[in-house]
Order: C-alpha cells, then sequence, then structure tokens
C-alpha cells in the first residue's frame, strides 16, 4: 500500500498550490481521505477530509473559505486546493486513507509521507 503525495513547495502569502495524493494498493473508493499538516513543534492536525464518493467534505475552521478538496476516483487520486495561503499554514502535509468517517489521526488505516509547504510573508 502507498500513498504517494506531491505538489508541496514555497509560495508567497495570498498565493495558491494544489496537492495532489495517488493511493495504490487498495481500492481508492473504499476510503475517505483526508489531509492532515505538522508545524515545527506542533502537533500533526486535521485539515480537511472528503468521503468515499466525494459528495460530503469536511475542513478545519482555520482553512475553510481557502481550502478545496476533491477526488477522482478514476484516478485514485485526492487534491486539496489551497488557495490565499497564509504564513501559518506552513507545515508538512500528509494525506490519509481512512475506512470510517469523519477522519480524524486516531482512525487513519494508512498515511503518505509528508510534502513540505512553505508560505512567505
Amino acid at each position: 500500500v502507498q500513498l504517494q503525495a506531491s505538489g508541496g513547495g514555497l509560495v508567497q502569502a495570498g498565493g495558491s498550490l494544489r496537492l495532489s495524493c495517488a493511493l495504490s494498493g487498495r481500492t481508492f473508493s473504499n476510503y475517505a481521505m483526508g489531509w492532515f499538516r505538522q508545524a515545527p513543534g506542533k502537533e500533526r492536525e486535521f485539515v480537511a477530509a472528503i468521503r468515499w464518493s466525494g459528495g460530503i467534505t469536511d475542513y478545519a475552521d482555520s482553512v475553510k473559505g481557502r481550502f478545496t478538496i476533491s477526488r477522482d476516483n478514476a484516478e485514485n487520486t485526492v487534491y486539496p486546493q489551497m488557495n490565499n495561503l497564509k504564513p501559518e499554514d506552513t507545515a508538512v502535509y500528509y494525506c490519509a486513507a481512512d475506512r470510517t468517517w469523519p477522519v480524524r489521526h486516531y482512525g487513519v488505516d494508512y498515511w503518505g509521507k509528508g510534502t513540505q509547504v512553505t508560505v512567505s510573508s
């Protein structure tokens, strides 16, 4: 089982990034997909998630209105579109696959390796 994340990088405040995460080795449509992030010295926190069919989403208050999560079950890929980025969004972002809902760190079945997002002021 592999979760391959990509799309991180350096962006100025107010800019946008789109991450992606592809699941292999399991049936993608059986999993809700989520994103978490961890800033230096802080605990890993929930960012966003999307249910199996894509019809229901969940966001942390800190990203509501700025981030949009979507999924393509034909491509086994989940995409968080991150707009109006702020310096406090700087963190390592991790994708996660979870057979349950809501997606929370204690229920995650599989974690991807992180991708760094850095927002400069």
